[in-house]
């Protein structure tokens, strides 16, 4: 079968939401800016994402 042209669905997992950011930054307790610095280092496992904010918070 052939691949769907019309399809205009172009999401990308890799790319977090501003607003997915915004919500991990405050779940946290860490700065937004602390928050896409982890994602850019550490990718997007939350699990990882979250031991590494328990660790800096107390920073």
């Amino acid at each position: 079968m052939a691949e769907d042209k019309t399809r205009t669905d172009t999401s990308d997992r890799s790319e977090i939401a501003d607003e997915d950011v915004r919500h991990f930054a405050e779940e946290a307790g860490i700065t937004l800016d602390q928050a896409r610095t982890l994602i850019r280092r550490h990718g997007n496992d939350r699990k990882v994402l979250e031991e590494i904010a328990e660790s800096i918070k107390g920073s």
